[in-house]
């Protein structure tokens, strides 16, 4: 090191950026893994019939199931348009399939089943 001095605007700036910067990455990690896949074992996801390809959709065991129906096209889906998997206003914290369904399926407006 050398005979550079820090000024006092200079520590107290370094020091407010390092501070800023601690719960802004602890924000990141934990929206990162916050969010984990939905199994269909898990009590609620058994509850409201949810299964990760309605293609398996048992009809008789859930007679409001209408072939084309599918998290995707759900209003409680919030997954990007054409994601594999995203996030469920029912199913907090978790990823649903975008091809999965449950019982609680309503059509997101302007979207088309199928």
């Amino acid at each position: 090191m050398g005979d550079e001095k820090l000024s006092r605007r200079q520590l107290l700036q370094g020091a407010l950026a390092g501070l800023a910067a601690v719960p802004a990455a602890a924000l990141i990690a934990r929206d990162a893994s916050a969010a984990e896949a939905l199994l269909e074992t898990d009590a609620t996801a058994k509850s409201l019939g949810y299964v990760s390809d309605a293609g398996k959709v048992d009809a008789k065991a859930n007679p409001t199931y209408k072939a084309g129906q599918n998290c995707s096209t759900c209003i409680q889906f919030g997954g990007k348009a054409g994601a594999a998997d995203g996030p469920c206003n029912i199913f907090p914290g978790k990823l649903v399939k975008a091809k999965g369904w449950c019982k609680v399926w309503v059509l997101k407006p302007g979207a088309k089943p199928g």
